[in-house]
């Protein structure tokens, strides 16, 4: 027989706990959804609703995204980069995860003032909020590349995010989720694709024997005029009244940097690698510090050694901070010279030759296929003398330091005073063009059936046919039957702020 149960015993709680715990969040989201839709926003429904709908399909952030890029920085064009590339990631994982895997419905929308409603309602399930994901994911994107330009977006992300409950769209743990899928997937790319923060500084050694120069007193800036960034020589101009500034519109470049030596403390120079190469051999002749304002169409040297824009040598300058580096040497029967970046043998000085020769009759971007599509056509590699073994070559290249790579990232050097040469060769043979991708996609000190890597710091080249083309930082010049490639180690001061914002 069953005894009689106590009526004043409360039934006994079968719920399983996490039923519990999701049935007081969802009620606790709930309330925060009805406080909200209940309270009175000054100003938010001109505003929110409409900025809601731009953000539809991610068009908002394209817009911002392409504001930023053409701006002009580089800097801003890295982060408008890393920001998409984030809300791509945060939208396809919503898209393809996080909407199937929890099927929540919309809110519903009566709290909600029929002025504030969207005029055409998400069809979607509500959890997480993909706006909101993308709204986060761009602007951590952004800030990961640049602090400042991130707290410029940030706003404009967090009313995005706010809109969606302001129009009933979403409840609060929707848009709070969405936004923490959209910082992880930021973060996820940046696993990916470092930023420049995260790699090694090329800011060593530091030398104290540069001056200092307080409004660009004694700098004297040779700007080419051909490389066509007046905004950057405009502002540096603005911020450094007392330094002189000579415009170069064509002619001896060399003679006119030595022409304004005898009366600097420290040569400057705006222009492109090629520009930069040829002030270098000025300020080593007259030892005088070097100041470079990247002016040109890639600007390899500037960025590697830190400076990006205007700001970044002004505080080099006014605060007299500066580094030694490297600076690679080439000789040979027919010419010699320098570099700071690369220099090579083969198949890309042919491609500059090319290039040169066709874009007088059909423009640059078609002489560029058109000349690698006549290199690669080529059936006879160079022919040389390496180590003592003659050797067919697509490829020689020796790089001013190391040359590394990050994750998805192009190469870049960690190092600009590390002593050694970065020297690759692919060797000669059938499929020129698999052989030269295979050698620019790999790293340091790498080998395999195609292509060779290691760090020397002296080389020696035999057997060259006389006339064959050679480049370095950019520029052509013709080899003779020997050539030596070694280095002058931290033979040049540059410019460069001990910390780049």
């Amino acid at each position: 027989m069953c005894a009689d149960l106590d009526p004043t015993t409360p039934p006994l709680d079968v719920t399983p706990p996490e039923h519990s715990l999701r049935a007081r969040l969802a009620a606790l989201d709930l309330r925060v959804f009805e406080i909200a839709a209940g309270s009175n926003w000054p100003g938010a429904e001109r505003v929110l609703p409409k900025l809601s709908r731009a953000a539809n399909h991610g068009v908002l952030w394209f817009a911002v995204g392409g504001a930023l890029a053409a701006s002009g920085s580089p800097k801003a064009r890295r982060a408008a980069v890393r920001g998409l590339a984030s809300l791509a990631l945060a939208s396809a994982t919503i898209n393809t995860l996080g909407k199937r895997s929890v099927r929540r419905r919309r809110p519903v929308l009566d709290p909600v003032p029929l002025v504030r409603r969207l005029k055409r309602q998400p069809f979607t399930t509500s959890f997480p909020s993909g706006h909101s994901a993308s709204a986060a994911a761009f602007a951590t994107g952004v800030a990961l590349e640049s602090r400042g330009l991130g707290a410029a977006v940030a706003p404009l992300a967090f009313s995005v995010a706010a809109s969606r409950v302001y129009t009933g769209a979403h409840f609060p743990g929707d848009v709070l989720v969405g936004a923490a899928l959209g910082v992880g997937a930021a973060f996820a790319v940046r696993g990916l694709v470092p930023t420049r923060d995260q790699m090694p500084s090329p800011g060593r050694p530091l030398v104290d024997d540069v001056p200092a120069l307080p409004g660009g007193e004694g700098l004297v800036m040779v700007v080419n005029a051909k490389a066509g960034t007046p905004d950057k020589v405009r502002a540096l101009k603005d911020a450094l009244p007392h330094a002189e500034f000579v415009d170069f519109t064509g002619g001896d470049l060399k003679a006119e940097l030595e022409k304004v030596a005898p009366r600097a403390r420290a040569l400057g120079i705006s222009g492109g690698d090629g520009s930069v190469n040829t002030a270098a051999q000025v300020a080593l002749a007259h030892d005088l510090p070097l100041a470079v304002l990247p002016g040109g169409t890639l600007n390899h040297f500037a960025y590697d050694a830190g400076i990006e824009d205007a700001g970044d040598l002004v505080r080099a300058l006014e605060g007299g901070d500066a580094v030694a580096v490297d600076v690679g040497r080439f000789t040979s029967d027919r010419t010699s010279g320098i570099f700071l970046n690369t220099f090579s043998l083969g198949a890309y000085p042919e491609l500059v030759h090319e290039r040169e020769r066709w874009s007088s009759r059909i423009g640059g971007r078609l002489a560029d296929v058109v000349a690698a599509l006549q290199v690669l056509r080529r059936e006879h590699p160079l022919e040389v003398e390496l180590h003592g073994k003659k050797r067919p070559l697509w490829l020689l290249f020796a790089g001013n330091c190391t040359y590394r790579r990050m994750g998805l990232t192009a190469g870049r050097r960690a190092d600009l005073a590390d002593g050694l040469l970065d020297v690759r060769t692919v060797d000669g043979g059938r499929l020129p063009g698999v052989r030269l991708l295979a050698a620019a996609l790999s790293g340091p000190l790498s080998h395999s059936p195609f292509h060779n890597a290691t760090r020397m710091t002296r080389l020696r080249v035999d057997g060259v046919t006389p006339g064959t083309p050679l480049a370095y930082d950019g520029e052509v010049g013709e080899c003779g039957p020997e050539l030596t490639v070694d280095k002058q180690h931290e033979a040049l001061r540059v410019y460069r702020p001990l910390s780049i914002l």
